[in-house]
C-alpha cells in the first residue's frame, strides 16, 4: 500500500549565497542531505554549532543557525 506522503522537490545545491539552518539541520553539511547533488562538490560537515554562521570551503554558500 503506497502512503500519500507528499515528495517534496529536492533543494538545488549551490543555488543561493545564503542559507537559514535549524538545529533539527544539524550536523549540517553542505551540500544538505535535501540538496540534489548531481551538479554540486563533494558533502563537507560544518561546525556551526558554535559560530551560528559558517561558510562552506568549496561554494562559498553561508549557512545561518537560526534557533
Amino acid at each position: 500500500m503506497a502512503a500519500n506522503k507528499k515528495e517534496e522537490k529536492p533543494i538545488e545545491a549551490n543555488a543561493q549565497n545564503r542559507y537559514e539552518v535549524t538545529r533539527a539541520d544539524l550536523p549540517l553539511s553542505c551540500p544538505m542531505p535535501s540538496m540534489s547533488l548531481w551538479n554540486s562538490h563533494p558533502r563537507v560537515y560544518l561546525p556551526i554549532e558554535d559560530s551560528g554562521q559558517e561558510r562552506c570551503p568549496y561554494c562559498g554558500a553561508v549557512y545561518v543557525l537560526k534557533d
